[in-house]
């Protein structure tokens, strides 16, 4: 039973990766380099409750020279009640709520060191989580370049990136995409 889910989920993710890599993962005409006359430096920014958004930021990091990783962290950590989708969890009452910021445990030093930014995180009923909103409310980004990427089991992208765009409005925003495995990765690193 083990073997065929496992083989089900190897199935879907190279599905979902070939459907990425076909559209480009939102991939454009190649203005989206890391413009000239700035530092170059690059955070690789990232929210993650069971460390699949976390492996994905790793493997950015590991591809992207000149760049840093930072967790984004809950100031009070999610556990595994607060993510039992559908019964009224912290989760989704957060999600349900416009308003709700979460709060975040530390921060980043020296932002306006950074060019790039890239922002992951999981799908939450169709979105980022409200962390995500925190976190981008809490710095000025104008004039920095936002690439969003996003996990998730079942769920594509959707809005999510765009909708994010209020919470920086004077940063440059990429398309970004869902990223399945760290074999999409170069896609998504080209975005810059």
């Amino acid at each position: 039973m083990k073997k065929k889910t496992f083989i089900s989920i190897i199935l879907g993710v190279v599905t979902m990766l070939c459907a990425c890599l076909a559209v480009g993962c939102g991939k454009d005409d190649g203005a989206d380099k890391i413009p000239e006359g700035t530092n170059g430096k690059v955070l690789v920014a990232y929210f993650s409750c069971t460390n699949t958004t976390k492996g994905v930021a790793e493997s950015i990091q590991r591809e992207v020279s000149n760049s840093y990783l930072y967790q984004i962290t809950p100031a009070i950590p999610y556990t595994t009640d607060d993510l039992k989708y559908y019964t009224n969890c912290r989760a989704d009452r957060e999600q349900a709520d416009p308003t709700a910021r979460p709060e975040i445990s530390g921060s980043v030093e020296n932002i306006e060191q950074y060019d790039v930014i890239f922002i992951g995180y999981p799908i939450w009923h169709s979105q980022a989580p409200k962390i995500i909103y925190t976190f981008l409310e809490s710095y000025d980004f104008s004039g920095k370049t936002i690439i969003p990427f996003c996990t998730s089991a079942s769920s594509g992208m959707g809005n999510s990136g765009t909708n994010l765009h209020s919470s920086a409005p004077n940063a440059i925003w990429k398309s970004g995409c869902r990223v399945s495995s760290s074999s999409d990765i170069d896609t998504l690193v080209n975005m810059q």
